[in-house]
């Protein structure tokens, strides 16, 4: 019976007898080490020696345990923690029960929240040293400099500016992480969202040289936010007026699809297509990605804090919809939002 309950285990599972040796592997065990296991002792089969003190405490002291090691398997290396478990057999004889846990995911996650602790900390400092670096010439060299004032303290705002917007798309992305499995049940038209949107950002693109050119049905209904809807738009036509080309054109194009395969259902595909320098395909699948940019120095200078694309996608995911950005260098890129039709 037991045997049938640590196969029903999704993680590896090992009993071990009174003497070490291993009298059952489950089914996810047999497959990553191999039937051999069976009847050989778990020193010579893990090679863990991690494992030794919870597992001699288990025999002797009737003590729950846990150890950590890694597995190496050619270039492959694998976290594990093992839960160490006493057993008592129906006949009084002593048994130890390990059940392996895959650490890879966690250790992924919090090298993740590392580099983006690392990374906050990095886009943070940077107008802080500035600033910092202005008051000192304010307070020293240009004391009695007004022109020399005016300046910097012009660049003060332009870098405080840099560190409300940085600090506003972190709170965005702390919000959406909170709602990603709360599905939005408004009824939103996407072409009166659109059409304001166009109307905000227009004058702007106007300023830079960019004709934005649309083709836009009756309507068409989604479930969704609408702020963040509008929050998508704006982020994608600021960035098609940034990197396209000056003076240069924008399209923005809205499009039923009868039956989108991933969606399982009709769908609106919003597609926003500039003509700008294009980007590399190696950077394509990192986009999305917090603060990474394609041009660090012109993103910077735009005043992008890195976070945009990684707001979209967080934003088409609790939507439910998909995200696909396509880019040819030297023709401009394209991307392509697909959100579920209501």
């Amino acid at each position: 019976m037991i045997e049938s309950i640590l196969d029903a285990l999704l993680e590896p599972a090992l009993l071990l007898d009174g003497a070490g040796r291993v009298v059952i592997a489950n089914a996810s065990a047999r497959e990553r080490l191999g039937v051999w296991v069976i009847g050989r002792s778990y020193v010579s089969v893990l090679r863990q020696p991690a494992l030794l003190s919870p597992v001699e405490d288990a025999y002797a002291k009737n003590d729950d345990g846990v150890a950590r090691f890694i597995h190496s398997s050619g270039e492959v290396e694998t976290p594990f923690e093992v839960r160490v478990t006493p057993m008592s057999g129906g006949d009084g004889t002593r048994h130890v029960l390990l059940v392996f846990r895959d650490l890879s995911e966690v250790h992924a996650g919090e090298s993740m929240r590392r580099d983006f602790v690392a990374n906050v900390s990095h886009e943070l400092k940077t107008p802080l040293t500035a600033i910092s670096g202005f008051i000192e010439t304010l307070q020293g060299p240009a004391r009695d400099d007004a022109d020399a004032r005016t300046r910097f303290l012009g660049m003060m705002a332009q870098e405080a500016a840099r560190m409300n917007r940085l600090v506003g798309d972190l709170l965005s992305l702390s919000r959406l992480e909170g709602q990603s499995r709360k599905r939005p049940t408004d009824m939103v038209d996407l072409i009166e969202v659109v059409t304001e949107t166009l109307r905000t950002l227009q004058p702007g693109a106007e300023v830079e040289g960019v004709e934005i050119v649309s083709d836009l049905p009756d309507r068409a209904g989604v479930l969704a936010d609408r702020d963040q809807i509008v929050q998508v738009l704006t982020n994608l036509i600021e960035n098609a007026v940034k990197y396209g080309h000056q003076p240069g054109r924008i399209a923005l194009t809205l499009k039923h699809v009868a039956r989108e395969p991933v969606i399982r259902g009709p769908a609106w595909r919003l597609i926003i297509r500039d003509d700008g320098v294009g980007i590399a395909p190696e950077h394509i699948p990192r986009l999305t990605e917090r603060f990474y940019r394609v041009d660090t120095g012109r993103s910077r200078a735009q005043g992008g804090t890195g976070l945009g694309l990684a707001i979209v996608k967080h934003i088409v995911n609790r939507h439910r919809g998909r995200m696909r950005i396509e880019s040819v260098p030297g023709q401009g890129t394209t991307v392509s939002i697909t959100l579920p039709a209501a």
